[in-house]
């Protein structure tokens, strides 16, 4: 099974490459996959390769889903109440 979050590019490198950023962590990728990436895109970033770009609106409602589903609590199924 895959994950793929999306990731927000910070700033392209020479060679098909640019470096993004999830939570604070930044990491350089491969761009080669993808068309006419620009600084303040979304992509979708499976093993070190962007797979597509995804739009502003529906990456941050994503973004919003994940962040409320890391305060659950397992133990407490209540807790997303």
């Amino acid at each position: 099974m895959c994950l793929a979050i999306p990731a927000r590019v910070t700033e392209l490198l020479d060679g098909d490459r640019a470096r993004i950023e999830l939570g604070g962590v930044h990491k350089d990728v491969s761009i080669a996959l993808v068309e006419d990436v620009a600084v303040g895109d979304y992509l979708i970033v499976h093993v070190g390769f962007a797979i597509g770009k995804l739009d502003p609106v529906e990456a941050e409602e994503t973004l919003a889903l994940f962040a409320q589903m890391a305060e659950i609590d397992p133990a407490n199924p209540t807790s997303y109440q």
